[in-house]
């Protein structure tokens, strides 16, 4: 969104690292409690449980508690979707970035707006094959 010019007030940017913050604590939980790591000592130590994941969205979620309970069900019962997710973020900024780079080597302007207008042409696709269709022309 900052790409496009829609974070320029200070609230706005301060919405999406809030946003950022929920994402990171979804993932430290899903993967915490699913495969059994350490918590920390903030968190009573020992392993990551639904207790102990409660505590670290309570902590880092600013949204009404229904909302964390809501959040915290679903990462209890859907194992990977918050790296998931992450993953498909972290794949489509790599492709996104290499897409202008790859403009750029051909002397051409990279165009965000038309980029996201393409990847929306495509409809629902694959993250494997995300790269070459964004990239393809």
């Amino acid at each position: 969104m900052a790409d496009l010019g829609f974070l320029e007030d200070d609230g706005d940017r301060l919405g999406m690292l809030d946003g950022q913050r929920m994402r990171a604590a979804r993932v430290v939980f899903d993967i915490g409690v699913h495969l059994g790591l350490p918590a920390p000592e903030q968190y009573g130590g020992g392993t990551w449980d639904a207790d102990k994941g409660w505590a670290l969205l309570r902590d880092n979620i600013h949204m009404p508690e229904s909302f964390i309970r809501f959040e915290w069900m679903r990462y209890l019962g859907w194992p990977g979707q918050a790296p998931s997710y992450l993953v498909g973020q972290r794949l489509w900024q790599q492709t996104r970035d290499h897409a202008a780079l790859a403009a750029t080597a051909r002397g051409e302007a990279f165009d965000l707006r038309t980029f996201h207008d393409h990847a929306l042409s495509l409809g629902s696709l694959p993250l494997q094959v995300l790269p070459a269709a964004l990239t393809r022309r």
